[in-house]
């Protein structure tokens, strides 16, 4: 499947592929193409603003009666005219309300797109680290995976969190992530794997707050803090991966 094909799947027919084998060529050229990827991220979040309900607040009985009684009455052969200059005036702020609803809806499609695109990415990345990224040999904690960063990266990655007994550190790896390189540092869980991918966030919408949520069965959770972009992932519940984002924040 191409690109041409593969974004004539976007909207309502995403979600209703002709047949099961359409479907698996879909999602194997999503998974290799960041540009549908993108696209259809898109055309979701439009999806999702244009079908959302815009609140609507009537103006108090006390207003509308103060406005009828203040209104100056038009002389009679001012009348039409005065309805003309209302009709012009109506018109513009018509379309002044129109640009920056527009303006907006744009702004947050885009930023539904870019967050999409990080979360997509973070899935990714991870299934490549459970499928053997090498990693750095860890046997005495935190200190011995940073230095093996050293001359891999571009910037120093701001991680104190060593692990605990219930999330115990297991080694280090760099990865590509979109169009540059990140720091993962991998932790347990039982019998389960979490990824924390840091990169350079500059240009890049992480969030200020961390935003949880499951993505294509993972669950994810992405922020920010100064210039580095943090991703957890994992196959844990979404409240397991909660506690491991705190204790890497508050560490």
């Amino acid at each position: 499947m191409d690109c041409h094909e593969a974004r004539e799947f976007s909207g309502d027919n995403l979600a209703r592929p002709a047949t099961a084998e359409q479907a698996a060529d879909l999602q194997r050229h999503l998974s290799g193409c960041p540009a549908c990827r993108a696209h259809v991220a898109a055309d979701r979040a439009l999806s999702e603003v244009l079908e959302a309900k815009m609140p609507r607040y009537a103006a108090p009985l006390a207003l509308k009666r103060r406005l009828a009684a203040n209104w100056p009455a038009p002389a009679p052969a001012a009348r039409r005219a005065g309805r003309k200059v209302r009709a012009f005036a109506l018109a513009g702020v018509l379309a002044a309300a129109l640009a920056v609803v527009i303006g907006g809806t744009s702004v947050v499609v885009e930023h539904r797109s870019e967050l999409r695109q990080l979360e997509s990415e973070t899935v990714n990345d991870h299934l490549r680290v459970l499928q053997g990224a090498p990693l750095a040999q860890v046997t005495g904690g935190l200190h011995e995976v940073k230095p093996w960063f050293g001359g891999k990266l571009d910037f120093a990655p701001s991680v104190r969190f060593a692990g605990s007994p219930e999330f115990p550190l297991q080694g280090g790896a760099v990865e590509p992530f979109l169009d540059r390189r990140a720091a993962v540092f991998v932790y347990k869980r039982r019998l389960h794997t979490a990824s924390l991918f840091v990169v350079n966030a500059e240009g890049l919408a992480f969030p200020l707050r961390p935003r949880a949520q499951t993505v294509r069965g993972f669950s994810l959770i992405l922020w920010k803090v100064g210039d580095q972009g943090y991703a957890l992932v994992s196959d844990l519940g979404l409240s397991e991966l909660l506690e491991l984002q705190r204790q890497i924040a508050s560490s």
